[in-house]
């Protein structure tokens, strides 16, 4: 985890590099509660029998599912202290790149690429790059914007 001493230091921060999350496992039971959830029960998420002819050989997460793990993710990655509050303020750029099959362990990698002055907030675009343990290509590449208040 990165953490920075205050948003003025943040604000000199621009190219860092956050480092490397815990990982999270993407389990066939949270691809169901997902699917669920989302109500998008396609097969290749929840029906392993028919996944395994499929084109991954197994059933895989939602991209929707993998993206929202950047909460966590970014909990893991990134620390202003004397921010009053952080805030999603949303996402400019996202690509999935590669499938996550069920099972998998997830981790992600961050870096900062832009600290934005707003008045009373600072807003940092933070790239954070999901990978399946095991793989070089990234299976998610987000753009987060988290609003920092003060």
């Amino acid at each position: 985890m990165s953490i920075f001493s205050s948003v003025d230091h943040l604000r000199q921060s621009k190219g860092t590099d956050l480092g490397t999350s815990n990982t999270i496992e993407v389990s066939q039971s949270r691809i169901d509660q997902f699917a669920v959830v989302t109500n998008d029960e396609q097969w290749i998420h929840v029906d392993a029998e028919r996944a395994a002819q499929g084109p991954f050989g197994a059933t895989i997460a939602h991209g929707f599912l993998t993206l929202s793990l950047l909460a966590p993710f970014l909990s893991d990655l990134i620390e202003v202290q004397g921010a009053t509050s952080s805030i999603n303020y949303g996402l400019n750029r996202v690509r999935f790149p590669s499938a996550v099959p069920s099972g998998s362990a997830l981790y992600a990698k961050g870096r900062i690429l832009d600290i934005i002055d707003r008045t009373g907030a600072v807003d940092a675009v933070v790239e954070v790059a999901i990978f399946v343990q095991g793989s070089d290509k990234p299976a998610c590449i987000a753009e987060s914007i988290i609003r920092y208040t003060f």
